[in-house]
Formats: structure tokens, sequence, C-alpha cells
């Protein structure tokens, strides 16, 4: 896959979920890190292509752009952001917030299609449940500590659960077409 870094993407893209993180209890920077991965990659997915190009890396948390504290310390220099430090749930949080808006014109309106709906898809959920979440992607389990997350995995399809339902199933097509059922 032939990938193109655009930064002035990302720091438009960090502007742009910051502002609309700031009535999320829970939007600081775990989850910032976790919607840009998830923005990204199901880009790839839907279109073949990232909408930043940047570099995630694999970190405990999860995946994060490489390049997110030098663009948050840029943009905090320039006063274009304030990093706030609050309490959710007992747990510290650092929140980005953004002091001017994003400039949109930067992205098509297929690339804020896919922001937006990652953004509504994840919502409701805390830091934790995101960061739980990004681990299942294979991508993520797919690298090493510290590891570059390859775009191409967001085309390997996630392990799926087998339930004693889709077993069955899976028992009857096969029978019905003579084949073996493995494990």
């Amino acid at each position: 896959m032939n990938v193109r870094y655009d930064e002035r993407k990302l720091i438009e893209l960090v502007l742009y979920v910051s502002r609309r993180l700031e009535g999320d209890r829970a939007g600081g920077a775990t989850k910032l890190n976790k919607i840009l991965y998830f923005a990204d990659f199901a880009h790839v997915r839907q279109t073949g292509r990232p909408i930043t190009g940047a570099e995630y890396q694999k970190l405990p948390q999860g995946p994060a752009p490489r390049r997110l504290l030098p663009i948050r310390d840029a943009l905090l220099e320039s006063g274009e952001v304030e990093l706030h430090t609050e309490t959710f749930l007992g747990y510290e949080q650092h929140r980005l917030v953004a002091r001017r808006a994003s400039d949109r014109s930067v992205f098509d309106e297929e690339e804020l299609k896919t922001v937006d709906a990652v953004l509504e898809d994840l919502v409701h959920l805390t830091a934790a449940q995101v960061s739980d979440l990004s681990h299942h992607e294979p991508g993520w389990a797919l690298v090493d500590q510290g590891e570059t997350i390859p775009y191409e995995a967001a085309l390997i399809a996630p392990e799926q659960i087998a339930t004693p339902t889709s077993r069955r199933l899976a028992a009857e097509v096969a029978a019905h077409y003579g084949l073996r059922v493995q494990g």
C-alpha cells in the first residue's frame, strides 16, 4: 500500500477531534489517540487509503500516532490548544482543548464522514473501553510494543467468536456440501 503522510491533515484532525470531544467526559488523550487510529484505519477499510498517513505505534493503552506528541507540543506553544488535567472516574486524564477551529478544507467529504462515524461509534465509551476495543484490532495484535502498525492490517478480518449456534450451522453447511469441519 502506497501511504503518504500529511502532517497538516494530522494537525487539523487533532484539532477537529479535540473540538468534537469537548462535551465528552471521557475525551482525554487516550480516547483522542484511539479515535485518530480508528479513523485512519476505518478509512483504509472503506477506501483503500488512510486519511492522514500517520504512523501508529503499539503502546500499552493501544495505538497512538508517533508524531502526536511533537504536534501537541507545537500546538500548545502556538496557543492553538490548551492541555487540561481533569479527573474522570477516579483517573487523571489529559485533555486537549482546541482554541481554534480546525481547517476542514484539508479533508474531503468522505474523510470527514469517516471521522464523524468513528466519533459517533465511540461517543458513549470510556477511554478504557476504547483502549480495550483497540486491543482487538488485528494490527495491534500483530506487532510488538513500540512497533509500527501497518495500514494493511486494516484489511485483516477480526477474529470471529465461535458459538454453539455458529458451530452447528457450520457443521450443517459442511455436511450439505460433503465437507469436513475443522476444530
